[in-house]
């Protein structure tokens, strides 16, 4: 996409049709202390053979031998690439609503297909036409929870991601509603105990992860229980998603709702984003649901057409009715995505998905070879906290080899047991091989 600049012809005609004599004064109504009143601290403009050359440049910097062990939340697998092929399709390559469905059928198609395949992974009736990210498509879930029951009390585990309840606090902080985090035990699961204490008849949802931050398949069918025992509703947060094609459905273990995100499939890292999150429900719920539905039907002639059936947005209804201020998904994202998952099926989805388990026991064997033993003794998919002595200082050190090694679980555990925590992943990117020197790496 190039980009042309207006001409000062151009800029004139626009202010003259404005009604203002200049571009400042367009911004008039800031106040004059808060406006910036000197030139922006960037470089100077360049031409384009010399911005690419620049870009070469920067991009030589990154050291790209090693696929990262990093996980949390975020993971590296391969993208085919058809999948990227298919997204350049001019139809396709926008993000925004489709408000028109007469113009937008391969949209409103992509968005159905999308929904099927989010069903299917989770074991629920209805999903949403995508989500923002997961930690977003968790506060959703929970704000869809207060509604349905009518409580303003969410119980959270400790296990579950950090950075998304930190998004749900920013969420309920307008809403008044209360949080109660529960601890984790030492198998790495949510403490049972501890949440069925804490469920009571204010309880609106309980939120658990599945499999959880430290990627332990925690207790979701027993979480659920407790949830409905108190009347409360129970969702589960995915991250890696890929680990739906080995796990049990989480609906078919009790959960109400089910959120996450898709990144595994189609969407490489990409410095952290975009990552299309996804929401399901069961069908008693839909009317509680944030977003918008593509409906499959068919028009008069008989030919199945595509078209939103439910908007609960503020954008099409009352903003006092609306269960969401959405503006848009997170499509071309949850497009890849779809695109992924089409192209493996369901055995492609569940090799990948043993692959990714089977590297993980790879990647435990040689850690405990090295030395090294794991933090949680709950079972993993193909993410695992190990003991590594000083976390932070490991991945600092193997920075300067090339290798991202994993997160230091102290940066969001202050608890002192933690320091030597280190959470690291493989998936089918890594070789046996490159798991071995990886542990052998971490030894020094």
């Amino acid at each position: 996409m190039r980009y042309h600049p207006h001409t000062p012809g151009d800029v004139r005609q626009m202010l003259d049709v404005c009604g203002v004599s200049s571009i400042s004064e367009l911004f008039r109504s800031i106040p004059e202390g808060l406006r910036l009143a000197r030139p922006l601290d960037v470089p100077a403009a360049t031409d384009e053979v010399s911005l690419l050359s620049e870009f070469q440049r920067l991009a030589a910097r990154n050291r790209t031998e090693h696929p990262p062990f990093v996980g949390a939340g975020a993971y590296a697998h391969h993208v085919p690439p058809v999948v990227d092929q298919l997204l350049l399709r001019g139809e396709f390559f926008t993000a925004y609503t489709p408000y028109q469905p007469e113009i937008a059928q391969g949209t409103l198609q992509a968005l159905f297909e999308w929904q099927t395949f989010v069903t299917l992974l989770t074991g629920l009736e209805i999903s949403n036409a995508s989500m923002y990210d997961g930690a977003s498509a968790t506060a959703e879930a929970v704000l869809l929870a207060t509604r349905a029951t009518g409580r303003g009390k969410v119980v959270v585990s400790a296990a579950l991601h950090p950075e998304y309840r930190k998004v749900l606090a920013t969420y309920l902080a307008s809403t008044g509603d209360e949080i109660v985090t529960v601890p984790h035990g030492a198998d790495g699961r949510t403490d049972l105990a501890a949440l069925d204490a804490a469920v009571d008849d204010r309880t609106a949802a309980v939120v658990i992860g599945y499999p959880n931050f430290f990627g332990v398949i925690d207790a979701l069918p027993e979480a659920a229980a407790i949830a409905k025992r108190g009347g409360a509703l129970a969702i589960s947060v995915t991250s890696e998603a890929v680990s739906l094609g080995l796990l049990q459905a989480p609906g078919a273990l009790g959960a109400d709702v089910a959120v996450g995100t898709l990144q595994s499939f189609g969407n490489g890292l990409n410095f952290g984003g975009p990552a299309p999150g996804f929401l399901a429900i069961r069908e008693g719920l839909v009317r509680q649901m944030p977003g918008r539905v593509a409906g499959a039907t068919v028009d008069r002639n008989g030919r199945r057409g595509f078209v939103l059936t439910l908007s609960t947005r503020e954008q099409h209804i009352r903003r006092e009715k609306a269960t969401s201020n959405i503006c848009t998904n997170a499509g071309l994202a949850a497009l890849a995505a779809t695109i992924h998952l089409s192209l493996l099926g369901k055995s492609g989805l569940a090799h990948l998905a043993r692959l990714n388990h089977a590297r993980g026991r790879q990647l435990r064997d040689a850690m405990k070879r090295a030395g090294f033993g794991l933090c949680f003794s709950g079972p993993t998919f193909n993410e695992a906290a190990f003991e590594v002595g000083d976390a932070a200082a490991v991945v600092e050190r193997l920075a300067r080899k090339g290798i991202a090694a994993g997160v230091p679980l102290s940066r969001w555990y202050p608890d002192p047991r933690m320091k030597g925590a280190l959470l690291s992943v493989a998936t089918e990117l890594h070789t046996p091989e490159l798991i071995e020197l990886f542990a052998q790496s971490v030894r020094g």
